[in-house]
């Protein structure tokens, strides 16, 4: 367990390269055809059961997702999900890995008919998985989440292999998304695969046990996460040379590159969760850039119910801080006419995760917290 440091930025490391990591998995993964820089969707080895193009109408994507490439959808962001419907007995995914850094690789979660989810790794750049096998003729549901950010590089959706896909239900109604940092990227929450200390930066990440799209399935809903870890509003930390407000607007918000389109996901709900990394600024300086980034959400989301969160591994002098400067933010939106922006106080500092962050638990009691509130405020 770690203890609390007297400190307002996020204890990361981005020195992501070195120490490949390959810890017990409970899915099989195997190496495929490993001749090609990456696997296409004409490539796909032939056998007695049928392959499935990754732009298969019954393949729902939900997350910040470059479509350049139909056959080749990629994604960056933590969080980003795959949802897809199937029979017959057994399903096998089909993914490249960008390997930004070598061999350090992207975790996954893997949830079949809703079960306890599987946290698993790719093991090289092109990567057959074997996510279900000896079920029934079905049919069944599969979601596949992106457990790792931008900067660990894409996954690259290839297709699935399965007996058949199925029409699936309709994606949820209500949509949310969640802006922030590390903490809102799972990182340092999951150390149930490497310890604390142990392996590789992105050994602890899980985007879908964090508290965000906790918080979506709790109500519901679809999510986004526009997160980065080490970002901050007017400063980030860890010589992250970005701000949050200069990479709002991309796809691969990391590299700062892809124009997101922001027609294609309207949220009723935004959260914001920035200043971990900021620390204590002049709060002159803070909260105008904060209203002004609060104005930019709002060109592009003019209905969307907008809350300010304080950071929920902000120590006594931070969330102190938060609290005034966030409650003035709020008044001086609501002052000049903007009644759909609300702020949140979190009870209590979530700090038992690696390097200080909430771990898995923890998200479930910040979730628990967001959820009740904004059950209230939006009454879902």
């Amino acid at each position: 367990m770690n203890k609390p440091v007297g400190s307002y930025n996020e204890k990361f490391s981005h020195q992501l390269i070195g120490g490949s990591f390959m810890g017990r998995i409970c899915i099989v993964l195997f190496f495929c055809l490993s001749c090609f820089q990456s696997i296409g969707a004409n490539k796909i080895v032939q056998d007695s059961i049928p392959f499935f193009k990754a732009n298969h109408p019954y393949i729902q994507y939900i997350g910040r997702i470059d479509f350049s490439n139909p056959l080749l959808p990629r994604m960056w962001a933590p969080g980003c999900y795959i949802k897809a419907t199937f029979s017959g007995p057994d399903c096998q995914i089909i993914l490249n890995d960008e390997e930004l850094w070598g061999k350090n690789h992207n975790y996954l979660e893997i949830v079949i008919d809703d079960n306890k989810p599987t946290r698993i790794q790719t093991t090289g750049k092109n990567n057959v998985i074997q996510v279900a096998s000896g079920l029934s003729n079905g049919p069944h549901t599969l979601v596949v989440c992106k457990n790792t950010e931008s900067n660990i590089g894409y996954l690259e959706m290839v297709g699935l292999k399965c007996k058949a896909l199925l029409p699936g239900k309709a994606k949820p109604v209500r949509k949310i998304e969640y802006i922030g940092n590390s903490i809102t990227c799972g990182a340092g929450s999951d150390a149930s695969m490497v310890a604390c200390g142990k392996g590789v930066w992105q050994d602890q990440h899980n985007a879908y046990m964090a508290y965000g799209p906790v918080t979506s399935r709790s109500l519901n809903a679809q999510w986004h996460l526009t997160s980065v870890s080490g970002i901050g509003l007017i400063h980030s930390c860890c010589n992250l040379p970005l701000t949050m407000p200069q990479v709002f607007d991309k796809i691969n918000l990391m590299s700062n590159s892809i124009h997101w389109d922001f027609s294609k996901y309207i949220p009723d709900v935004v959260t914001v969760c920035l200043g971990q990394n900021d620390g204590v600024q002049d709060s002159v300086i803070f909260c105008k850039a904060y209203v002004d980034f609060i104005g930019t959400l709002r060109s592009h989301y003019p209905k969307a119910t907008i809350i300010c969160l304080t950071s929920p591994m902000a120590d006594n002098n931070l969330v102190k801080v938060m609290k005034v400067q966030l409650s003035a933010i709020v008044k001086a939106l609501n002052d000049k006419g903007d009644n759909n922006v609300y702020k949140y106080f979190f009870s209590k500092r979530y700090y038992h995760g690696c390097d200080t962050h909430p771990d898995l638990s923890e998200h479930q009691e910040i979730a628990a917290e967001l959820t009740t509130y904004i059950q209230k405020i939006k009454k879902w």
